[in-house]
């Protein structure tokens, strides 16, 4: 057996590995096809391929890993304070369990290790984002896994291999056309705003509130971009907000419908200063009346397996499909 770069002439059996998986239902991944993978992959600013090897036995691909590393960052990230990211990693039925598996990964350690990288990663933070089918649905997808399915034999794998599970996030989902709204919402907005001076609604861009100290405290350079990047465009998405003189205290959206009929938004936050006030309770039931307007016939949403976060998400109808863990392996 061999272990080398992978090469474009490979793929056809490349993907032969992954959907064979994907077809056992031993992943919940979507089968990859050469337009998924250009889209996905080569389509990436921050993928080029240097990460994927296969294995080869007398001529035959038997076995094929993935990983990148970020090449555009975010504040205070660095090529050398970032991971690098395993992707995915199949080894076809009837080859496993004889060091195929474990000669790939030390292949892409080894790789990231080269580069400067002083661990790997298998997280949401990943910026190839693998798509996947919601267990118990009619086909209902969620656009990235963050972690690794404790579900499927590579969880196991990666354990064996010297991966810590550092975190669980639970995958919770909700069947739009069962969504029902609370009287309460109405009720809790009218007292925000009479009693607190804090409106909760759709944001109007020409508002131009600042939103900087609620990132600052929430930690999230992401957050602060996503508000950045949509508030800036002529005309930019619903965004739904807490407001308080003329200060952006909570944020959930931006509104969106993926064409799988997913309602899509990047997640929802309250400033720490503004907490336990009912501004979270009333974003997120907007926003699954923005999603039913929009015509979105699903919602997923990941959040930590111990968020007290849950008990809003489950109190709006949403149930936990799977739980992935973010696992990482110091080199």
């Amino acid at each position: 057996m061999t272990i080398r770069k992978a090469l474009p002439s490979d793929r056809a059996q490349i993907f032969a590995i992954w959907n064979e998986s994907c077809e056992k239902n031993e992943v919940v991944y979507k089968p990859l096809t050469e337009e998924r993978f250009h889209a996905l992959f080569e389509s990436n600013p921050h993928y080029d391929g240097e990460y994927d090897f296969v294995a080869e036995e007398n001529g035959e691909v038997v076995g094929f890993i993935s990983g990148t590393e970020k090449k555009i960052f975010l504040p205070g990230e660095t090529h050398e304070n970032t991971p690098g990211f395993l992707t995915a990693i199949f080894v076809k039925d009837g080859k496993r369990r004889a060091g195929t598996g474990k000669a790939l990964l030390n292949a892409l350690e080894e790789a990231f290790r080269i580069s400067g990288k002083k661990s790997v990663v298998s997280s949401g933070n990943n910026p190839v984002n693998l798509g996947w089918f919601i267990p118990g649905t009619p086909g209902h997808d969620h656009n990235n896994a963050p972690g690794t399915d404790v579900e499927c034999a590579g969880y196991e794998f990666l354990l064996k291999n010297g991966y810590t599970d550092l975190h669980r996030e639970v995958a919770m989902y909700l069947d739009l056309s069962k969504y029902v709204s609370s009287p309460e919402i109405e009720e809790i907005r009218a007292r925000l705003k009479n009693e607190e001076n804090i409106y909760v609604g759709r944001y109007d861009v020409k508002w131009g509130c600042e939103f900087d100290g609620m990132c600052d405290r929430v930690g999230s350079e992401y957050w602060r971009k996503v508000l950045q990047d949509e508030t800036a465009k002529e005309n930019p998405r619903v965004i739904l907000t807490g407001v308080f003189e003329n200060h952006i205290v909570g944020f959930t959206g931006p509104v969106d419908k993926e064409p799988s009929g997913r309602g899509w938004f990047t997640g929802i936050c309250v400033d720490p200063n503004f907490g336990k006030k009912g501004i979270a309770t009333v974003l997120f039931n907007d926003l699954m009346r923005e999603f039913v307007d929009e015509g979105a016939a699903f919602s997923t949403l990941f959040t930590g397996i111990d968020n007290h976060a849950q008990r809003l998400y489950k109190r709006t109808g949403f149930d936990v499909k799977r739980t992935f863990a973010i696992m990482k392996k110091e080199l």
